[in-house]
């Protein structure tokens, strides 16, 4: 499962409205290869459901995962920072073994 934080929600439907998505756009989150520590993240709106996606929904947003990158996922809290160390989103992932210090790669 992934959760979101309510500073995370609040910012997705910011976002959502200002971008002028409407309520069928859930929030896709899905790993890729790259970055410093070997995998990244990925964050979009995405209206399409995929055969192969898990749905997760938290605080009334729609979570769409890929069964793939759902192993590197599981249990993954999706938070938003607007402090001094940097604005955006953060995941915290208790699966990563390293992270980079801007927080959107990790390693496993």
């Amino acid at each position: 499962m992934i959760t979101i934080t309510e500073k995370a929600q609040s910012q997705i439907m910011h976002i959502r409205q200002q971008e002028g998505y409407s309520d069928q756009h859930h929030i896709r989150v899905s790993v890729k290869g790259g970055g410093c520590s070997g995998l990244m993240y990925d964050l979009n709106f995405d209206a399409q459901i995929q055969p192969q996606d898990e749905i997760f929904e938290d605080k009334s947003i729609k979570i769409l995962v890929d069964k793939k990158s759902l192993l590197y996922l599981l249990g993954t809290e999706l938070d938003f920072s607007d402090g001094l160390n940097g604005k955006g989103f953060q995941f915290v992932n208790p699966n990563a073994s390293r992270t980079c210090g801007c927080g959107e790669s990790f390693a496993i």
